[in-house]
């Protein structure tokens, strides 16, 4: 099925929220959806992401336009990063637009008040969703709920945050309907289990660093359990086949938790994470996003290898050529060995060459609530069947096997389920930005980055000239940054603290 919401605005810069008090549920409505607009801008490209880079499944191009990602990649980012700065103003204007949401509609008597409440539960989830964000980023970031922020603003502890976080979503799952109207299954635009399955996401990190509050891994455990009781109340599932989650044809499915929708023609600058930036330059690509070769090296062999990389990629463009042809291996690319993400490139729907497209961003799988109850319920003590089954669904999954049918070859039910769930995520949600959180609220960036390969790269990159793809001199490059939990959390981008000196962190 198709949902669109973003054909309200082709402006790149929409501002849609009246500053005076709505008159009318259209007017709500109208704010409202323009808050989609802002979080499409905001994610359509990767800058959003630009922390990922940290961790040990993506890294970027050496030696061409990704400095922000490098600095990310090398443990060393300036307050200075365009990517941070953009996801400081693109969040805060987010907010801002909801709190205005929640100011004008103070007064608003409709006759269909279930609608209003509706609507408002939106705005509460989508400001909950960006101070998650910024507080998984920066840490101690400014509390700002009303309408207008003030110049004397200040940091607020994380768990003063959180605790705000926790109260939007809440209030977005009392006010959200089970399944969205109009919505057949996934969640483009969230439903009540859409909120608790954030929820368990939220406790789950703060049972993580920096608060390390065991006691909210049980309540991550009970918010995951609630939404799998009720997962077909609110259309969610495990997709049967992982190569059919970034196709077009399936940019709407069952397993969105919640899909930030993009349509290229609908807003300028639609999902721009295509073959352009995920494919080598000999393919016609910018060498934007790829895999770090150790975690490749060390992906465990089943059919979500298979669906997650791309080793061998065609010469040719495979969307006009899908009879196939010539390949060339990863190890053979010229200016930089790393393998592809098929997450990122495409299955070969979208033109190497197109910019924009149609494709979606998943916030949020169906896959993650069933590895935050197996990884929650074991770090509270009580790794039950449900657990163990949950986790072992996506064994099943990942093996190309019916993820609902036991099979003794590939279930697990004795090991430390919490540490098992832990790996199972990098595996399962590889490439797809939020390992680098993983590793932070364990506290295990230092461990794992000692030894990963920060890109093998070639001679090419002490010569930006050299054309002589001749055998490649292996090079690495060091982590020039901290790996402990000092620098966790990114600085506060000094283009806002010029304009709030009080933030200066």
């Amino acid at each position: 099925m198709t949902f669109t919401i973003l054909s309200c605005s082709s402006d790149d810069d929409p501002d849609p929220v009246p500053s005076t008090e709505y008159k009318s549920i259209l007017e709500l409505e109208n704010a409202v959806d323009s808050l989609y607009v802002e979080l499409a801008i905001a994610t359509r490209m990767n800058n959003f992401f630009t922390p990922a880079w940290g961790a040990d499944d993506i890294t970027s191009s050496i030696f061409s336009s990704k400095a922000d990602y490098r600095e990310a990649d090398q443990r060393m980012i300036d307050r200075n990063n365009s990517g941070l700065t953009s996801i400081w103003k693109s969040s805060y204007k987010i907010i801002n637009h909801a709190n205005h949401i929640f100011f004008n509609a103070k007064k608003l008597e409709v006759s269909d008040m279930n609608k209003k409440d509706m609507l408002l539960g939106e705005a509460y989830f989508i400001r909950g969703f960006m101070y998650h964000y910024l507080t998984r980023v920066f840490g101690k970031v400014p509390l700002q709920l009303d309408p207008e922020p003030h110049i004397e603003i200040t940091v607020s502890e994380i768990v003063a945050i959180y605790k705000q976080i926790e109260s939007d979503w809440l209030q977005a799952e009392r006010s959200l309907p089970e399944i969205y109207p109009g919505v057949e299954s996934g969640a483009p635009r969230p439903n009540n289990g859409t909120a608790r399955a954030f929820l368990a996401r939220l406790y789950l990190d703060w049972g993580g660093f920096p608060l390390k509050d065991a006691s909210k891994y049980q309540e991550a455990a009970s918010s995951a359990k609630k939404v799998m009781d009720n997962h077909d109340s609110h259309g969610f599932d495990l997709m049967e086949d992982l190569d059919d989650l970034w196709t077009l044809e399936h940019r709407f499915n069952k397993e969105s938790v919640f899909t930030i929708e993009h349509c290229d023609g609908c807003i300028q600058g639609a999902n721009r994470k295509t073959g352009k930036v995920g494919n080598p330059t000999e393919l016609g690509g910018w060498w934007e996003t790829f895999s770090e070769i150790k975690f490749f090296e060390t992906f465990p062999e089943n059919h979500r290898r298979n669906a997650t990389f791309i080793t061998d990629p065609m010469i040719d463009d495979p969307y006009s050529n899908p009879s196939g042809g010539p390949t060339m291996n990863w190890t053979t690319f010229y200016e930089q060995q790393n393998p592809l993400y098929a997450k990122i490139t495409g299955k070969g729907d979208i033109p190497r060459s197109s910019f924009e497209s149609d494709r979606n961003d998943y916030m949020m799988r169906y896959a993650e609530v069933l590895l935050i109850y197996a990884e929650a319920s074991a770090r509270a003590g009580n790794s039950n069947q449900d657990a163990w089954e949950a986790f072992n669904k996506i064994r099943r999954r990942a093996e190309l096997l019916p993820p609902d049918t036991p099979n003794p070859e590939v279930d697990l039910s004795s090991g430390d389920l919490a540490e098992l769930a832990y790996t199972e995520r990098g595996w399962e949600f590889a490439g797809e930005f939020l390992r680098w959180f993983d590793l932070t609220r364990m506290e295990r960036v230092d461990t794992v980055l000692r030894d990963a390969y920060r890109n093998d790269i070639s001679s090419a990159v002490s010569d930006p000239n050299h054309v002589d793809y001749g055998q490649p001199v292996v090079e690495r490059v060091p982590i020039i940054g901290s790996t402990g939990t000092d620098n966790y959390f990114a600085l506060i981008p000094q283009s806002i603290i010029d304009e709030y000196p009080n933030l200066n962190n």
